[in-house]
């Protein structure tokens, strides 16, 4: 997992290496790991450079998941 921005400096970590059972989707990933709030704030999740991609289908085999916050300006 790849955390960016003012989420990676109040999680105290830009990355998270874990290792999952087959079948485990990115929600129960989410739900694992106590994420739920982060993403109800608005923060996007990218799985393997997807955003958007279907959070309840099984995750592969190394695959990414990466928590984009929420970006300003113009």
């Amino acid at each position: 997992m790849l955390f960016f921005g003012p989420l990676a400096e109040n999680l105290g970590e830009r990355e998270v290496v874990t290792t999952l059972e087959m079948g485990t989707t990115c929600n129960q990933l989410i739900e694992l790991f106590e994420l739920s709030n982060v993403v109800a704030d608005g923060v996007a999740v990218a799985i393997d450079g997807q955003i958007g991609a279907d959070r309840n289908s099984a995750l592969k085999d190394a695959s990414e998941i990466a928590f984009l916050p929420p970006v300003s300006g113009g």
